[in-house]
């Protein structure tokens, strides 16, 4: 009974949100072993999907992906990317699918007016800094991106789903976490068999200092595609905010542990943590009670930024939220100049195969 409740709702527009299950991170057990046939099956109808023909939006698509469910640190790599496409005088729209907001679009998302509920954490919190597009129909997303002069299109997920011709897609995973238990969901985490994800993969960005991708990053390498190093790096305002503090941290993501990692890793004391489903809605007494039991033990509440745009109303953060502190976060790479040479490199490629055609 508990197995297929992790296979039937994690993730799903039946209900909240959970957490996902450990034994995904483990070597195989016989939970895996016995979801196994579900996810052959599953991995059947996936690898058939990928394999359909999908539409050209008429200007390059750049997907941002991972092989898996749950984080992977795709929004900070939507970010960074937006940044170099504007260095490179783009103007780049981000089409995402809105993943726990109530509007199916196509809409463009406006902080002043939207609230997470409406459109998405993630889609909301992003909006800050770049252009958002949410469409449950990713066709008519791109339609509406364009309508808003678009030069290039970046996708917010959505590698497995072929509605959409992509002429880049850069798949992003964690050095620490990597793969899992490498099984086809739901016995692991993988959302379709590995190889033909591998082989529609364009760009490997492996983010941390782990050596549990190393493996993923060998079978790029080996198909001559480029495998960039990134690391999260804290916003300055943020480590000024929590330096020399005993902090309770919280976080409703997908790797919450790479959270409290991140926070260690940049010299700040974490006393305390909390971790909730990704993309949890919370509500105000559940605040209220962090903030209490912050409160109680001297210590500071922090979070991420993504959490923190779960909190957002229309006017702002609400009063009984403004004890929490955002901690902020951007990805920097290791060789910025092989990033921008195969974005660059990318586009032209694109746009000489549209021309063609």
């Amino acid at each position: 009974p508990h197995s297929s409740r992790i296979c039937c709702s994690y993730g799903s527009k039946w209900g909240r949100p959970m957490r996902e299950p450990a034994f995904w991170y483990r070597p195989p057990s016989w939970i895996s072993r016995l979801l196994m046939p579900l996810g052959a099956l599953y991995g059947l109808v996936a690898g058939q999907r990928l394999q359909r023909q999908g539409f050209d939006a008429g200007i390059p698509v750049l997907c941002v992906g991972n092989y898996h469910v749950g984080g992977a640190g795709k929004t900070p790599t939507v970010l960074a990317l937006a940044s170099v496409l504007r260095d490179l005088g783009e103007t780049p729209v981000v089409l995402s699918r809105g993943y726990g907001g109530r509007l199916h679009g196509p809409i463009q998302v406006d902080p002043a007016r939207h609230v997470a509920d409406d459109v998405g954490d993630e889609p909301l919190m992003m909006a800050g800094s770049v252009a958002v597009v949410v469409a449950r129909d990713r066709i008519a997303g791109v339609a509406l991106a364009r309508s808003q002069r678009a030069s290039v299109i970046l996708m917010d997920d959505g590698f497995q789903n072929p509605a959409i011709i992509k002429d880049a897609s850069l798949i992003v995973i964690d050095a620490s976490r990597g793969l899992g238990n490498a099984c086809v969901f739901p016995a692991g985490p993988l959302r379709a068999p590995l190889r033909p994800q591998l082989d529609r993969t364009d760009a490997l960005i492996v983010i941390g200092d782990g050596t549990a991708a190393r493996a993923v990053a060998a079978a790029i390498a080996a198909r001559d595609r480029p495998v960039l190093s990134a690391h999260l790096k804290p916003d300055d305002a943020s480590l000024a905010s929590l330096g020399g503090k005993r902090v309770l941290a919280f976080a409703g993501i997908g790797d919450p542990a790479r959270f409290f990692r991140t926070l260690g890793a940049s010299g700040i004391e974490v006393v305390a943590k909390r971790v909730f489903a990704d993309h949890h809605p919370y509500s105000k007494s559940e605040i209220e009670q962090l903030i209490a039991d912050a409160k109680r033990d001297g210590l500071t509440l922090a979070t991420t930024e993504k959490d923190l745009a779960r909190l957002r109303a229309g006017e702002g953060l609400p009063s009984w939220a403004g004890d929490i502190v955002p901690f902020a976060v951007t990805l920097a790479f290791e060789d910025a100049a092989q990033l921008r040479k195969f974005v660059s490199g990318g586009l032209f490629r694109a746009r000489e195969k549209k021309f063609r055609t």
